[in-house]
C-alpha cells in the first residue's frame, strides 16, 4: 500500500508542478506587455483580443491539472478501498 501511496503522490506533485509550470509561463510576459496589477490571473478583465491566446492557454492549463489532480484522487480512492 505504501508503493501506491506513493506514486498517488507522485501523480498528485506532477500535476500541481505542470500547473505551477503554466502560471509561471503565463506570467513571464514580455517587458513591452502591459502590467498586471495584481496576481489574480483568474480575475476579470476588460475584454482584450490580444489576451485571448493567454486565457485559452490558462484555461487548457487549468483542465489539464484538474484532468491529473482527478485521476489522482481516484487512484487514492482505490488505495483506500484496497483490504490493508
Amino acid at each position: 500500500m505504501a508503493d501506491a501511496t506513493t506514486a498517488a503522490k507522485e501523480r498528485i506533485d506532477q500535476a500541481l508542478a505542470a500547473l505551477e509550470r503554466k502560471v509561471l509561463e503565463l506570467k513571464a510576459r514580455p517587458a513591452s506587455a502591459p502590467p498586471i496589477t495584481d496576481d489574480d490571473l483568474f480575475a476579470p478583465r476588460a475584454p482584450n483580443p490580444a489576451d485571448a491566446e493567454r486565457i485559452a492557454a490558462l484555461e487548457a492549463a487549468g483542465r489539464e491539472a484538474s484532468d491529473m489532480l482527478a485521476e489522482a484522487a481516484q487512484a487514492m480512492r482505490g488505495i483506500l478501498k484496497e483490504p490493508a
